[in-house]
């Protein structure tokens, strides 16, 4: 069992290492693209916008899924 946690935790960390490096290289990339007149870069905002709306209309799903759930239960019992 300490095997697997200790296998995933080290998996974690160097999956997050390489995602890392990842935000670097795109900066670069956007930052050459623009400053040479290309328009690559012009919706990279709209997708950082986009990435971090996911998890909070999730959980606004889940909460919303979770009370409706726990109100139904109130009245039936």
């Amino acid at each position: 069992m300490w095997n697997k946690k200790i296998i995933l935790l080290l998996f974690s960390v160097m999956v997050s290492l390489q995602s890392f490096s990842q935000c670097a290289m795109c900066k670069a990339a956007v930052e050459a693209d623009l400053e040479s007149g290309g328009t690559k870069g012009a919706g990279l905002n709209e997708g950082i916008l986009y990435l971090m709306a996911t998890p909070y209309l999730a959980m606004l799903f889940f909460g919303i899924f979770y009370t409706l759930q726990k109100r139904k239960k109130n009245q039936t019992a």
